[in-house]
C-alpha cells in the first residue's frame, strides 16, 4: 500500500532504536538504561499528581521545570527549553536551527539519529570522519558550513571532548549554530551549558533518561541563548502544545532539584565503569576511553557479531553495531556491579 505514501516517507531511513526485550530474566546492557533506580522524590512528586488533575492540560510551558533547570546552572528560564525526551528536542533543532544552504556537519561515528532527522527535513548534511583513536578534531569543523552538531561524550565510542576544544570550536565559528548533545555529560564530562551566556551560537541539549533514571518518562532539555530557545519555541508551538504530561513535569523537576541522589548515583556508574573496563582490559579488550555510562571494546582475536551472539545465549545484552569502521566493537551499558560480573565471566568462560 506503499503508493499512498508521500515523497518524504518513501525516502527515510527510520532510526532502530535498541531492543527492549520482553524477558525480564535477561541482562539488559545494550541500551544505556541506568542501573539504579530514579530519585525518591521525583517518585513521590508523580504519586501526589496522580488524581483528578489529570483530567487537565498541562502547563504548556512546562514552566517549574524550566526554572528549576534554569536555578540549577544560574540562568534564566528565557534560556531553556524541554521537550519529550531529548530526541524531541534536537528534532526542533534540525528543524529550527541547523537547515541552511551549507551542508550540516556531524561525525562519522555518532549518534545514528543526525542523518535520519537531515532526511526527514531535507537538510544537506556531510559527515566528518573521527581520527583513527576515534577522537573528534576540531580543526576539522572550522571551515564553511551550514551547522555542526556532535554528541559530548561521543556515541557510541565514550570519548570526550575538552571544554576548552568546544569553546575554540563557538570561537571560530560565530555566525553557525553549535549544537553540543549531551546525553552523557553528566558521568565524565563538564557541560558546555557553561558557556551558554558568552556564545549565542551554542545551544546543549541533555536528557533526563541516562543520569536522572528517567528514561521512562521522556523528558529532555535544551539550553542557550533566548534567541535559539525563541526558534525551538516556534517550531514546538507548530507541532505539539503539549509535550510535557503533567507527571512529567512534577517528576522531572523534583528529580532535577534532588542533587544528593543525582550525583551519588551517578559517581557510582562511574565507579563501576572503571571495574568494568579494568576487568575487560584483562581479558584482552581494547576499551576507548568513555566519558559515559557505557563503554566501547573490541577484541583482537575474536569477532564482534559472534561474541555478541554468544553473550545473548547465556541472556545478556549488549548492543553491535554493523557500521563502518566499528563493525568490531560492543557497546557495553555499565549495569550494576553484579550484572558487571556477569558479563565478564560469561566472557572469560567463552575466550578461555
Amino acid at each position: 500500500m506503499s503508493q499512498y505514501w508521500s515523497s518524504t516517507v518513501s525516502r527515510l531511513t527510520p532510526y532502530t532504536p535498541g531492543e527492549q526485550p520482553q524477558h525480564q530474566r535477561l541482562i539488559k546492557l545494550n541500551t544505556n538504561e541506568n542501573p539504579y533506580p530514579p530519585s525518591p522524590r521525583a517518585v513521590e512528586a508523580m504519586g501526589r499528581e496522580l488524581g483528578a488533575s489529570l483530567r487537565l492540560y498541562p502547563n504548556p510551558d512546562s514552566t517549574p521545570l524550566k526554572a528549576a533547570i534554569a536555578r540549577r546552572h544560574g540562568l534564566t528560564p528565557a534560556h531553556v527549553f524541554v521537550g519529550n525526551g531529548s530526541d524531541e528536542v534536537l528534532a526542533h533543532a534540525f528543524c529550527a536551527l541547523l537547515k541552511h544552504e551549507l551542508p550540516l556537519l556531524f561525525p562519522d561515528i555518532s549518534y545514528s539519529f543526525y542523518p535520519t532527522y537531515c532526511k526527514l527535513y531535507d537538510i544537506d548534511y556531510r559527515t566528518v570522519p573521527l581520527a583513527d583513536d576515534f577522537s573528534l578534531d576540531i580543526d576539522d569543523y572550522l571551515g564553511p558550513c551550514g551547522g555542526i552538531i556532535f554528541p559530548n561524550p561521543n556515541a557510541p565510542t565514550g570519548r570526550l571532548l575538552a571544554l576548552d576544544a568546544v569553546e575554540r570550536l563557538l570561537a571560530a565559528q560565530p555566525q553557525r549554530v553549535v549544537v553540543v548533545d549531551e546525553a552523557y555529560i553528566d558521568f565524565g564530562g563538564d557541560s558546555a551549558i557553561s558557556l551558554v551566556e558568552r556564545y549565542p551560537n551554542l545551544l546543549v541539549v541533555q536528557t533526563l533518561s541516562k543520569s536522572r533514571s528517567l528514561a521512562g518518562l521522556r523528558v529532555g532539555f535544551a539550553v542557550g541563548h533566548p534567541a535559539l530557545i525563541d526558534a525551538l519555541e516556534r517550531v514546538k508551538n507548530s507541532f505539539n502544545s503539549y509535550p510535557l504530561d503533567r507527571m512529567a513535569i512534577v517528576g522531572a523537576t523534583a528529580a532535577i532539584e534532588d542533587e544528593e541522589h543525582f550525583d551519588s548515583t551517578r559517581r557510582a556508574v562511574m565507579a563501576s565503569r572503571d571495574t568494568l573496563t579494568a576487568g575487560l582490559e584483562a581479558l584482552g579488550f581494547e576499551v576507548l576511553p568513555s566519558a559515559a555510562n557505557f563503554v566501547f571494546a573490541r577484541h583482537p582475536g575474536h569477532d564482534a557479531a559472534t561474541l555478541a551472539a554468544a553473550l545473548r545465549s547465556e541472556g545478556i545484552i549488549v548492543r553491535h553495531f554493523n557500521a563502518p569502521r566499528i563493525a568490531q566493537f560492543l557497546r557495553i551499558t555499565v549495569g550494576t556491579d553484579a550484572e558487571c560480573q556477569a558479563l565478564l565471566e560469561s566472557l572469560r568462560a567463552r575466550l578461555g
